[in-house]
């Protein structure tokens, strides 16, 4: 079933153990446009504000009680390893993802068996050149380029809820007085310039 991603903002997660906070954002890969990481706030319980969640490590939503539960407890949400969210995640920050979740990871084969994941371990937080995680919300309002022009800015996405693949960019077009939501594949997505906020698209503005 596609859902608009926007509707998931704001909902509560659920561990084993109880209530853990709500959705801020996710992780996507910025090469396969597949979700990969739910940005969770966890409010007053931990002293960090924000802890990331593989989303193999979740069920589907319920979106009959806009919720999403996790496969996993308080504890080891708690001892995740610190990412910064406000940043592309680093190459670092992947690593140390995939040695705490094990299998859970989003790019460990999952017929190795879920691993048990250590307490307590500290992690390095650094900037690495190559990033390829990136947060949903962040793009929000990049201009989203034709090849013969300014097409719109990008609002949401629209997400395929089994696969969690975007496959769809939801983007604001026209004037301010014929302004329409157009949903444009991202398979037709020939680059991104994260520099200049940029979606450049590989068709015109009259073939979208």
């Amino acid at each position: 079933m596609l859902c608009d991603l926007k509707a998931l903002i704001g909902c509560p997660v659920v561990a084993t153990d109880g209530e853990m906070g709500s959705v801020r954002t996710f992780l996507f890969d910025d090469q396969s446009w597949k979700v990969r990481y739910l940005v969770v706030d966890v409010g007053n319980w931990l002293k960090r504000r924000d802890v990331v969640l593989p989303i193999t490590a979740l069920e589907r939503p319920d979106w009959a009680n806009r919720t999403c539960h996790a496969h996993l407890n308080k504890e080891q949400v708690r001892d995740s390893p610190e990412v910064d969210t406000e940043m592309p995640v680093s190459r670092q920050q992947e690593i140390a993802m995939r040695d705490y979740f094990g299998s859970l990871a989003c790019w460990v084969d999952s017929e190795s068996g879920i691993s048990s994941m250590p307490t307590g371990m500290k992690y390095p937080v650094h900037t690495a050149e190559v990033n390829h995680l990136r947060s949903t919300s962040h793009m929000l309002g990049y201009h989203v380029w034709a090849t013969d022009g300014d097409f719109g800015i990008l609002e949401g996405f629209v997400m395929d809820e089994a696969s969690w693949h975007l496959g769809y960019l939801d983007v604001k077009s026209g004037g301010w007085l014929q302004n329409r939501s157009v949903l444009v594949p991202t398979r037709w997505v020939r680059s991104v310039s994260w520099a200049e906020f940029r979606i450049h698209l590989h068709h015109t503005k009259a073939g979208t």
